[in-house]
C-alpha cells in the first residue's frame, strides 16, 4: 500500500484530526482554535485532537516559569476547545506532541494531571520518557519519522519505545509518507494518519482516522486503534 492507494479509500462515517496545532501554543501555528474548530466542523469531522508542541518543543511558554505554570499555560488552548466544542458542535480530544532535535512524537491518553505529576520526564532521555509514557498507558506514535529539513541533522528512529508511526501526514511529501509506511508495514507498528495542520482553515490537504461509531474518549480511541477499527484517510480539498 501506498499513498496513493490510500487516497483513493472511503473513510467511514466518524472521522477524526489527530494532528493540529494551534497558534497561541505552537510557535510555529497560525490559526486559532476557534477558526480551526470551525473548519473541521465545516468539513464534516466529528472530532480533534488538540496536538500542540510541548514544552520541549517550539511553543510560546515563558521558559523560566516554574513548570507547572508552563504545563498550566501549555493545556489552555486544549481546554479553550473543550469551551467551545459545544458551541460549534464537535467533540475535543487530547494530545500532546513532544520533540527531540526535529524528532517528534504524538502522545495520546495522557491528561494535564498526569504533566503536573511528572515534572522529571524534562531531564529523561527521550526513549526513556517515551517507555514511561508507554507504561503509564499512553499511546505513543512518532510523528513524520522520515521529514527531510534543513534544520534536521539525520533521521531517528525510536522502533522499540514507540507503539507505532503516522504513516500519512498530509504536509508531507508523497515520498516521505511512503518510507514511513513501508517501514511501519515492515516492522508491524500501528499505522496511523493525520494532517499536522498549522493553518487552520487555509489547510489544503488533510489526513485523519475515520471510525465507523464515534470515539468516546482518548482511551477510546486508543484501543481502537491497537485493535486496527480504523481506516486512515488522506484528501486533498475543494477550495
Amino acid at each position: 500500500m501506498n499513498v496513493k492507494e490510500i487516497s483513493k479509500i472511503k473513510p467511514m462515517k466518524y472521522k477524526y484530526e489527530t494532528h493540529l496545532h494551534t497558534k497561541h501554543i505552537s510557535k510555529c501555528a497560525h490559526s486559532d482554535v476557534r477558526d480551526s474548530l470551525e473548519f473541521y466542523k465545516e468539513k464534516g469531522y466529528d472530532g480533534v485532537f488538540i496536538t500542540n508542541h510541548f514544552l520541549d518543543g517550539n511553543i510560546n511558554v515563558d521558559k523560566t516559569l516554574p513548570y507547572a505554570e508552563q504545563v498550566e499555560f501549555y493545556f489552555s488552548d486544549y481546554e479553550k476547545a473543550l469551551e467551545l466544542s459545544s458551541e460549534i458542535g464537535i467533540k475535543v480530544f487530547c494530545g500532546v506532541e513532544l520533540s527531540y532535535k526535529g524528532t517528534d512524537f504524538l502522545i495520546y491518553g495522557l491528561d494535564k494531571m498526569w504533566y503536573l505529576e511528572n515534572p522529571q520526564i524534562m531531564e529523561m532521555e527521550k526513549s526513556k520518557e517515551l517507555e514511561f509514557m508507554r507504561d503509564s498507558g499512553a499511546l505513543v506514535i512518532q510523528a513524520h519519522p522520515f521529514r527531510m529539513a534543513t534544520y534536521i541533522d539525520h533521521i531517528r528512529i525510536y522502533t522499540n519505545s514507540i507503539h507505532g508511526m503516522e504513516v500519512i501526514n498530509a504536509n508531507r511529501s508523497e515520498r516521505e509518507n511512503d518510507m514511513a509506511l513501508y517501514y511501519a508495514t515492515s516492522y508491524g507498528l500501528l499505522m496511523t494518519a493525520g494532517s499536522d495542520n498549522h493553518m487552520g482553515k487555509e489547510q489544503k490537504k488533510v489526513a485523519g482516522m475515520s471510525f465507523d461509531t464515534p470515539l468516546r474518549d482518548e482511551n477510546d480511541f486508543i484501543e481502537r486503534v491497537k485493535k486496527g477499527e480504523q481506516v486512515i484517510f488522506y484528501e486533498e480539498l475543494d477550495k
